[in-house]
């Protein structure tokens, strides 16, 4: 019996409904056969605020729930909060972050350098009026680089609200300052001499570069928009003479180290201090600096070659599940 080309094309399409409802079949039935999955953590999204401190709008990023332990985020040169985005994404749904700009950093306001000291102890005292008018009265201080001379004047000032200090490359110790430092130096010596060098030492996209990368060889894992961005933060009309002001007084710093480490062998807070291992030699000295002022350390971390030495002196786990989380797991603790 002849069949139409009608009945041919028929059939055919009968044939692909029916394979299409038996890969359905198969399908549905190999979805009701996985086990399922727990309902994804609840995310704490980031809120970007401003607050009215001394006259100047400080800019801050806030996230996590209000009732968790607080973090309270200083970061350095020269950046921003901008820096703390990504661990925002790892801690914020069980840690309450609040990361401000300081003036003359990101969205802050930028004062003019001839109305406005910019000094670390000026900064040390809006940080603390920023903490009041948040309302936190009890934090952890993450201190990156400049936020350390800005966090250690607050822990001092106001010891009673400090549950536990994170530095990562802050330098604390004389020993940390390497050779780099000697046209600074130099700079607080004359600050009229030196101060061209100083902007080439400390503000070009050269040096801006190295913060990020270090002597890592493996630049690949860098985004160039790090230091691009940056450097064109740096090159913004006033930032010179800001910066220029600030690092000035980098040198009252220096001085106050004695009474910073004086003050953490006294309250023995508990410390987590994080370094790259990429980072000038001179780093990791002043890191072993802060490791005897702790001399029983109770957990210590090795790390692969890429990621941060650590050395955690706690009384609880508190901080390693912390780090744990922020280093994509790839951190492995060791107790001793």
């Amino acid at each position: 019996m002849s069949v139409s080309i009608v009945e041919r094309i028929a059939i055919v399409r009968s044939l692909r409904g029916i394979t299409l409802m038996i890969s359905m079949m198969l399908i549905s039935a190999q979805l009701l056969a996985q086990p399922r999955r727990k309902d994804p953590v609840v995310e704490y999204p980031t809120f970007y605020r401003t607050v009215q401190v001394d006259g100047l709008s400080i800019f801050y990023r806030e996230a996590g729930p209000k009732s968790a332990p607080t973090i309270l985020l200083l970061h350095g040169l020269p950046s921003s909060s901008r820096m703390f985005e990504p661990l925002f994404k790892r801690l914020s749904d069980r840690y309450h972050l609040v990361a401000p700009d300081y003036p003359g950093f990101g969205h802050s306001d930028w004062p003019d350098p001839k109305k406005f000291a910019y000094t670390f102890d000026h900064y040390a005292e809006i940080m603390n009026r920023f903490t009041e008018a948040l309302g936190l009265s009890q934090y952890t201080l993450y201190m990156q680089d400049y936020g350390g001379p800005v966090g250690f004047r607050m822990a001092l000032g106001h010891p009673e609200r400090i549950d536990a200090l994170i530095v990562q490359d802050a330098v604390a110790h004389n020993e940390g300052l390497g050779a780099n430092w000697k046209p600074r130096r130099a700079f607080w010596a004359d600050r009229a001499a030196n101060e061209s060098a100083l902007r080439t030492n400390l503000l070009s996209l050269q040096t801006t570069r190295t913060r990020h990368v270090g002597n890592d060889p493996n630049v690949e894992r860098y985004d160039p928009d790090l230091w691009t961005d940056e450097f064109a933060f740096l090159s913004q009309p006033g930032q010179g003479e800001i910066q220029s002001d600030l690092f000035y007084d980098y040198r009252t710093n220096v001085d106050a180290y004695p009474k910073w480490q004086a003050w953490m062998r006294e309250k023995q807070p508990r410390l987590l201090v994080i370094w790259g291992k990429s980072i000038c030699p001179s780093i990791s000295v002043n890191r072993n600096a802060i490791a005897k002022t702790f001399p029983k350390p109770k957990c210590t971390y090795s790390t692969p070659a890429t990621l941060p030495w650590i050395r955690l002196r706690m009384k609880s786990p508190h901080w390693c599940e912390a780090l744990y989380r922020q280093s994509g797991d790839a951190i492995r603790p060791r107790l001793d």
